[in-house]
This record gives structure tokens, C-alpha cells and sequence, in this order.
């Protein structure tokens, strides 16, 4: 018995290691909330499927440095050109899709998506799709000056009848010094952490019935926790979304 009970479990994991879909990941964007990614992902896979299963992950992870020093020149042909190098050579290694792990990348999503053949997984949609199983109608988005101002997020968001409203511009100002100059750093202050509440408790005071937290770094700062309303954790939408689509 105990050497059929043996085949049977090498079988069936023979079986799960061979359905599951590969991940890739964009990672480095910065490498703070990467390591959530590969932690979120490894987890859920391992709880639904137990024993010592975990991901098939490939990961890419590129300089922060050099994405920062692009992004404060504005230029998003040169992070464009980047970030295709790396799907197109995630797809290449494998991948059955592609996750970008930051949420200001994704303005560059739909580039992407047409120099790849795997499907991107869209950390806004995602999102949205939580957002509207919850039945909510009006959040509010914190994130980079990029995700607040642009519509790649919020567009994301309109089109299943979700108004997204967002800080005055004094406060987006200070949020996104915060996520660049300390949170892609590995710094996460307390101060800061105040200030993101009370900017929170303006939001909820305009109408805000939950909290986009748009930004992969900043449910390292901010908990559910710390905060009344519901708060939508990007980076853990995106990776579960990313578990979906490996284990269906």
C-alpha cells in the first residue's frame, strides 16, 4: 500500500508541475514589492495544491536605477524599449504570460502587449474586477503623480462604472516624492504613514467608499489594519491574478 500510496502522489504531481502555467515577471520596479510577488504567488499556489508545490515563476527583474533615472527624464520610448526586452525575453524563456510587478509601468501596457504573444495580465483591470464585486461605485487611487493623473488606471476603472477620485495636487506631490525617493528605497517611515492617512481620511470625507492602493509599494506602508474603509492592495490582486491564470 504504502509503495502504490508513493506513485500516486509522485503521479499526481507529475501532473500538477506539467498543467500548471509558467509566470513571468517584470520585476525590479522596484525589487521591494517584487519580493511580495514572489512570496504571494508561492503562497496561494502552495495552499491550494499543498505539500511542497510552488510557482513556476520567471523572473526579470531590471535596474530600478535606470527606470527611475528614464522616468524623471520623461522618457517612456526608452522605458518602452526596456520593458519589451525583457517580456520578449521572459516569453522566449517560457512564459505563459506576463505580469509587469509596478503600477505606473502599465501606461506602457498596451505597447507591450502588442510586441508579445502571451497575454499581459493588467494590474488595473484586476483591480477594477475586484472593485466591482465588492459593488462599489466611487474609490479613491493613490499611486505616482502618472497612475493619479493619466487615465491608464482610471480608464481601466470607468469602463465598469467606477469613479475614481484622487488628492488635491499639493498631496499627489508629496505621495509620489514618498514612493520614489523612500518607498523604492526600502524606507517606510512613520511619519510618512501618518500623512497617507490623513490624506486617506480627506479622500473618505469626499466621498472615497474604498482605497485603490496603487502603488506596489505602498501596502508595505499601509494595512487594512490602519484604515476603515477597504482597501484594494494592487500588488496582491495582481498576483492572484497571476495564480488564476497558472492553475486554471
Amino acid at each position: 500500500m504504502l509503495v502504490i500510496a508513493n506513485i500516486t502522489y509522485y503521479l499526481y504531481h507529475k501532473f500538477i508541475w506539467n498543467i500548471m502555467k509558467t509566470i513571468g515577471l517584470i520585476g525590479g520596479i522596484s525589487w521591494v514589492s517584487t519580493i511580495d510577488y514572489y512570496r504571494i504567488i508561492n503562497e496561494q499556489i502552495n495552499r491550494r495544491l499543498k505539500g511542497f508545490n510552488a510557482g513556476k515563476i520567471i523572473l526579470y527583474s531590471v535596474n530600478y536605477g535606470k527606470i527611475k533615472e528614464l522616468t524623471d527624464q520623461e522618457r517612456w520610448d526608452d522605458i518602452t524599449d526596456l520593458v519589451i526586452d525583457a517580456a520578449r525575453k521572459l516569453e522566449a524563456a517560457g512564459a505563459d504570460c506576463l505580469i509587469i510587478g509596478a503600477n505606473t509601468m502599465h501606461r506602457i501596457a498596451p505597447a507591450v502587449q502588442q510586441a508579445i504573444n502571451i497575454p499581459l495580465l493588467h494590474i488595473a483591470e484586476v483591480t477594477a474586477v475586484e472593485i466591482e464585486k465588492q459593488q462599489l461605485t466611487t474609490v479613491a487611487l493613490l499611486g505616482t503623480k502618472y497612475t493619479m493623473e493619466l487615465d491608464f488606471f482610471t480608464g481601466k476603472l470607468s469602463s465598469r462604472g467606477i469613479t475614481a477620485i484622487i488628492p488635491d495636487a499639493a498631496d499627489r506631490a508629496y505621495i509620489n516624492a514618498a514612493i520614489y525617493n523612500e518607498m523604492g528605497r526600502d524606507l517606510f517611515l512613520p511619519e510618512t504613514k501618518a500623512i497617507f492617512l490623513n490624506i486617506m481620511s480627506v479622500l473618505q470625507q469626499n466621498g472615497a467608499q474604498g482605497i485603490i492602493l496603487g502603488c506596489t509599494e505602498i501596502p508595505l506602508l499601509i494595512k487594512q489594519s490602519d484604515f476603515e474603509l477597504p482597501l484594494f492592495d494592487t500588488t496582491f490582486l495582481h498576483a492572484s491574478a497571476a495564480v488564476e491564470f497558472a492553475l486554471e
